[in-house]
């Protein structure tokens, strides 16, 4: 596996009240795979079912349902379905890739990326997101490559799922899985299975399973890390275990006090190799969310839709009149040409970056050689984030905010402010 399969490393965070410094679930995520790839920030109004009665996902149909959720996702630019997203309902999921005992499915079915988007789609919380991909799973099962690559390969998930209350992890092994709940407190997840005997729900045939492969004995305590995760685990997965390990003691030293800006800076961690720019991969996007427990607020998401947090900018999304896509993080597309529909798959590449990305990677190149300019930049860009935050919290505490109906367009606005800024 450490050979043959290519290793996505991602790390996803959330903070429930009292762990928040304010009455509001945080949540975040950031995306580490190969350099080159891009993430576009795709929004996606209600209805967004398509006619007739399947829908197209990135490799195959599933049946369509009547009514959908607006949604904002950030996503490989090839594919359908996305690595992380919000819903108008203040349900925001994050998923990583994980391996375990249980072997993968063979042939294209669903990615897990696939999930995350119909479970967006499809479900106004939490809990009810999670059954969204629980059923999904049993009917249709998981597979095929989820990276531009001529290489196929697939995975099993673990997932974050939040909303204005709680949050839960879900962890996949075929179709197969285990949920925890998470009423209060901090959790991250990284590239491993980390739910062990505290289950909340469980696939019905979960330990049935186990014990007829003789990986429990049917006595003892069910753990489910445990019983499902590889016993020799890949040299890669090592720093999954790392990462997972370092963001639980950082998430730990703001206990009471976490806010987006928190999140952000520990997305933003080098040291911990949370925020990566070395060694073949560099964080790609990174989202955070704030998702107030009072539902007359609304939520607010920020995305930076470019690589390296820690020289990106986090710009605020709310759903809300006006709402549109922002055309510069929007990748160009190839239609019957792209090599993700074309068969075989990906036997050419084809040049995805959108038009913000494009300004980001002459500035990164500034901002990285320590130039006045690239100072200069790196200053415009807090400035112009302090900008989104102060907003978020004059909004959030009932003064001085933008007016609802301005909402929808804020993030085609700072967009805008930082296209130009680039240019």
């Amino acid at each position: 596996i450490d050979l043959l399969t290519p290793h996505v490393p991602c790390d996803c965070f959330v903070s429930v009240p009292p762990a928040s410094a304010i009455p509001a679930v945080i949540f975040c995520q950031e995306l580490r795979p190969t350099p080159d790839e891009v993430q576009e920030v795709v929004f996606v109004p209600a209805p967004c079912t398509a006619l007739g009665p399947h829908l197209q996902c990135t490799y195959i149909e599933v049946e369509q349902v009547s009514k959908t959720h607006a949604v904002i996702l950030s996503r490989p630019s090839w594919l359908w379905g996305a690595e992380m997203g919000a819903n108008e309902h203040g349900v925001c999921i994050g998923n990583e890739a994980v391996w375990t005992k249980e072997p993968v499915g063979e042939g294209e079915a669903l990615l897990g990326m696939d999930l995350l988007r119909l479970a967006l789609e499809r479900g106004s919380s939490a809990q009810e997101a999670l059954h969204v991909i629980t059923g999904l799973l049993e009917r249709y099962g998981q597979g095929g490559s989820c990276r531009e690559d001529p290489t196929p390969f697939c995975y099993h998930n673990t997932f974050l799922l939040a909303d204005r209350t709680e949050a839960w992890v879900l962890e996949t092994a075929g179709r197969l899985w285990a949920a925890q709940r998470i009423r209060e407190g901090a959790r991250n997840i990284s590239n491993q299975l980390s739910i062990g005997t505290d289950i909340s729900a469980e696939h019905p045939e979960l330990r049935a399973h186990a014990q007829t492969q003789g990986w429990w004995d049917g006595q003892g305590t069910f753990d489910f890390a445990q019983v499902f995760s590889l016993t020799q685990q890949p040299v890669r997965m090592e720093a999954a275990k790392a990462r997972f390990r370092i963001g639980r003691e950082l998430l730990g030293q703001e206990q009471g006090g976490i806010t987006a800006e928190v999140m952000m800076g520990i997305l933003r961690n080098k040291e911990s190799g949370i925020c990566m720019d070395s060694g073949g991969f560099r964080t790609t996007a990174s989202m955070v969310s704030i998702l107030p427990r009072d539902p007359t607020q609304p939520c607010v998401h920020f995305f930076t839709a470019t690589p390296d947090p820690s020289r990106s900018v986090f710009k605020p999304f709310i759903f809300g009149v006006g709402g549109a896509q922002a055309p510069q993080v929007l990748s160009p597309t190839f239609g019957a040409q792209d090599p993700a529909r074309t068969l075989p798959r990906f036997q050419t590449q084809v040049d995805r970056r959108h038009i913000l990305y494009r300004g980001h990677q002459i500035a990164l190149g500034l901002m990285e050689s320590e130039q006045d300019q690239g100072q200069q930049l790196r200053q415009k860009q807090r400035a112009l984030e302090q900008e989104g935050l102060e907003a978020a919290r004059g909004l959030l505490a009932g003064q001085r905010a933008p007016p609802p109906q301005e909402w929808g367009g804020l993030f085609q606005t700072f967009v805008e402010r930082e296209s130009q800024m680039y240019a």
